[in-house]
């Protein structure tokens, strides 16, 4: 079974400096038939004007992961991390027992667009922790790369869950497979461009929650880049 979400249903913020749109339940955004899917609690897509952002607040018991589409963000945490983190690069923060951090655009000049997720770690209370790491677009060019798993799998970042974040440009006219292992779900988000899902067409922030399918087909209309979530 194959649930599109598409990309003009999800919720909406607008606080003059950023807009964003939330594919689960966030913030004064509440939809009860949309709080999450499996372990995943968020996926948000934000878009933060230069020179603001995020000041200093906590999380706790949430591994949280930040993709870059286009900018970079400063950050600045209490476990001492203090980084830019510029696109083509991924962060993972385990929030764990608690961690405070800011999100600010540096620049004067260029909008940041990222998405942030949010898994339910496999434990609570875990020690906090900050890793960031580069994974260069031509390395996933028509193939999939593994971005963050338990154990930090094949060079990808480490989570705690085992959930799996796979991304993935494909060129146009390209096909991609993903075999799904028996009780485990997906969710398959559009950054950029056009796809179909095993026959179902989603274009730029449009998402697709797949149940019960052993083998996904995916072919791109135009050039597109994927994010992967393989949930157990």
């Amino acid at each position: 079974m194959i649930r599109v979400r598409m990309a003009d249903e999800r919720g909406k913020g607008s606080h003059g400096w950023l807009e964003s749109r939330f594919s689960f339940s966030f913030a004064d955004y509440h939809d009860p038939e949309h709080m999450g899917f499996r372990e995943l609690r968020v996926i948000n897509e934000d878009w933060i004007d230069p020179e603001t952002g995020f000041g200093t607040h906590a999380h706790r018991n949430m591994e949280i992961i930040t993709f870059i589409m286009q900018g970079e963000i400063e950050h600045k945490d209490n476990t001492g991390a203090s980084t830019l983190l510029r696109a083509g690069e991924v962060q993972r923060m385990t929030a764990g027992s608690g961690i405070a951090h800011s999100e600010m655009n540096p620049s004067s000049t260029e909008t940041l667009h990222l998405y942030q997720i949010w898994v339910i770690p496999e434990a609570r209370e875990l020690q906090p922790g900050y890793e960031q790491k580069g994974f260069p677009k031509e390395d996933r060019l028509d193939r999939w790369q593994l971005l963050a798993s338990r154990g930090a799998r094949e060079g990808s970042l480490h989570i705690h869950s085992g959930v799996e974040l796979w991304a993935s440009v494909i060129s146009e006219g390209s096909e991609l497979t993903r075999d799904l292992a028996a009780g485990h779900c997906a969710w398959i988000q559009v950054a950029s461009g056009s796809v179909s899902v095993n026959g179902h067409a989603l274009a730029t922030g449009d998402a697709a929650a797949i149940e019960g399918e052993s083998l996904i087909t995916i072919r791109a209309g135009t050039p597109a880049e994927l994010l992967f979530f393989d949930l157990p």
